[in-house]
């Protein structure tokens, strides 16, 4: 743990002191646009796979089965989906705000509401990242959260706050190879103690949990072939293809082809994760399989799965405990780090920029400050979060929520020229209130999780079932799958936005500028092509008029 937070600081400090020492802007938030495909395509991966999903994912397969893994053939197919038809266009603009293009193509109320929302989204959730560990670990390794939660976020505000984009992206490198060194340290103990890996395949099949029939298009069943491909792909494409996060990420590099790269490549990188953490949960349901932890009251959450059996089986081999530690701060640090370098960019851009006039000199000086700022913030909000009690499962719920409209609104203006600031802001506002109520409305009713057994626990424990009510008696929105709300607040979008805008017609930006036509690079290259052919074509009319004029006269 102490090499992991030393490392990582040592790699801030190397990248204040090298190159260009952070002194512009550029170099702070961008690494100067220079940076090699492989470390931005595994900071891709690392900035978003926070401990919070290593301990789900797990305890997921536990629970519920393997089925989940099919979200990853979702990933596979928004990756073309985001690298040639989203990417280019904020590749093209080089913006150092994402939301900078919804002004230029909408106006500049949406840009603030947008950049507003996505300032408290991952402001709360980036305290949810740092206190949800730490609670984890506390209870099961007896690590006093206090010490946890402090030495992740000052290590993480510390490097990211001196180093910049640089050292957010090199030290996500590092943490990936722990994220993976822990969960493959889990797969590999597991199989050992139960014979093989074929071993643990054999169980998971005899005990339900390799089920893949699901096929239902019924949007109140958890997981299907159809909720994990549909909503798993909106849900990629809102983080990949129109987050700030990532997008600053893909502008670190020279070319749009290197971005490119560097996307298609994260893919592989976030599918081989997914499916080991996957894995380890069969493999620790194949050593509690008679013994489940939480049904015997030895844990008192899912989430505490993986720390449980790293605790009950992996202390015999001294270090082993420690690399998993070591593996869970690192997927909180690299989420941490990669948004106070975020959220300075959008502060000083959405927000100081638009409302003071700055001297430039101070600029980088004041970024830094800023990305200081969200780092004490956050560490602030982790704190503060033993007394919210529910805001946990909030925190995580909105940023879900949010995601699919504002991707609505980021595909109504690159995909159509008829939609205006109004329609947009309409679909957005309503689309997120739709979300909301999906998300947060209630009563719903409880997930059935998979059988477990306690027959073989040492103390006596008897297993009580759950008592289920009919689902049919609860509101219909409130069983729809999780799963759905993504693509259902983007298809809301989508619609709302079209039919306010061809409803109530609004001068465009383009327009208000005294233009007839809107600048193809602020569309998917798809549309910007046939927008270029049109005025080409228009052009071309124009100038034959005008030499059949001048023959006449």
């Amino acid at each position: 743990m102490a090499a992991t937070m030393i490392a990582s600081v040592a790699i801030g400090l190397y990248f204040r002191f090298s190159g260009g020492k952070q002194k512009t802007n550029e170099e702070y938030l961008l690494a100067d646009r220079n940076l090699s495909i492989l470390p931005v395509a595994v900071s891709l991966m690392a900035s978003l796979m926070s401990a919070i999903t290593l301990l789900g994912v797990s305890a997921e397969t536990y629970y519920y089965g393997m089925q989940f893994v099919v979200i990853n053939i979702s990933y596979g197919i928004a990756t073309p989906i985001a690298s040639r038809l989203y990417l280019p266009v904020f590749f093209g603009l080089q913006k150092t705000s994402t939301y900078e293009y919804l002004e230029l193509r909408f106006g500049p109320r949406i840009r603030m509401f947008a950049s507003l929302t996505y300032t408290l989204q991952m402001l709360l959730y980036n305290g949810i990242v740092l206190y949800a560990p730490a609670i984890v670990l506390e209870a099961v390794t007896g690590l006093d959260r206090l010490i946890s939660v402090l030495l992740v976020g000052l290590a993480c505000t510390f490097y990211s706050t001196l180093g910049g984009m640089k050292a957010v992206v090199f030290t996500d490198l590092l943490q990936a190879l722990l994220m993976f060194g822990a969960v493959v340290s889990i797969v590999v103990f597991t199989s050992v103690e139960v014979g093989g890996l074929d071993q643990i395949f054999a169980v998971a099949k005899e005990r339900g949990r390799l089920d893949f029939s699901n096929f239902s298009v019924d949007p109140t069943e958890r997981h299907t072939w159809w909720s994990l491909i549909l909503g798993g792909l909106v849900t990629y494409l809102s983080l990949y293809a129109v987050n700030h996060t990532q997008v600053q990420r893909l502008l670190t590099v020279r070319t749009l082809q290197r971005s490119q790269l560097c996307l298609w490549w994260s893919w592989p990188v976030l599918s081989v994760l997914s499916i080991v953490t996957c894995m380890s949960g069969l493999g620790i349901y194949a050593i509690y399989k008679d013994c489940d932890p939480l049904a015997s009251h030895q844990i008192t959450a899912i989430d505490q799965l993986m720390p449980f059996y790293v605790v009950d089986a992996m202390r015999v081999v001294p270090g082993l405990a420690g690399l998993f530690v070591a593996g869970i701060f690192s997927a909180s640090l690299s989420t941490i780090s990669a948004a106070c370098n975020a959220l300075a960019a959008v502060t000083l851009t959405d927000f100081v920029g638009r409302w003071f006039q700055v001297n430039p000199s101070y600029i980088p000086w004041l970024t830094k400050i800023a990305a200081c700022v969200y780092g004490l913030l956050f560490l602030a909000l982790a704190f503060l979060a033993q007394y919210l009690g529910g805001v946990l499962q909030a925190a995580l719920t909105i940023f879900g929520a949010v995601g699919g409209p504002l991707l609505g609104v980021f595909t109504l203006g690159m995909f159509t020229t008829f939609a205006n600031e109004l329609g947009a802001s309409v679909g957005l506002l309503s689309g997120m209130a739709l979300t909301l109520w999906m998300s947060f409305g209630g009563p719903k009713p409880v997930t059935l999780k998979l059988p477990v057994s306690v027959e073989s626990c040492a103390q006596n424990v008897t297993g009580n079932p759950p008592t289920l009510a009919d689902p049919s008696q609860y509101f219909y929105l409130y069983r729809v799958s999780y799963m759905w709300t993504s693509t259902i607040g983007f298809l809301w979008v989508l619609v709302v936005g079209s039919l306010v805008s061809l409803a109530i017609r609004r001068p465009h930006p383009w327009q208000r500028a005294g233009k007839s036509r809107p600048d193809p690079a602020l569309f998917t290259p798809p549309m910007a092509a046939r927008l270029r052919a049109a005025d080409k074509k228009k052009n071309g009319v124009q100038c034959e008029l005008l030499k059949q004029t001048e023959f006449q006269d």
